[in-house]
């Protein structure tokens, strides 16, 4: 299925590699698919479109949502 995803890289990956994240937001499912950059055939993580809400509330410090 990862490949008929359109991915996305974090904006916080940097160019020289490293951490970075890249994530694919089907339009079909309540569903976010995150996997790492540097191994596009490795696995990937699955969470719920709530899920996924939730931790980007976290991650910006704002846990009120």
């Amino acid at each position: 299925m990862s490949a008929e995803l359109t991915w996305f890289k974090s904006s916080h990956s940097g160019p020289s590699g490293g951490d970075c994240v890249e994530v694919a937001l089907p339009t079909a499912a309540d569903t976010v698919h995150v996997r790492d950059s540097k191994a596009i055939r490795g696995p990937e993580v699955r969470v719920s479109g709530a899920s996924w809400r939730a931790f980007i509330a976290y991650a910006k410090g704002d846990q009120a949502r």
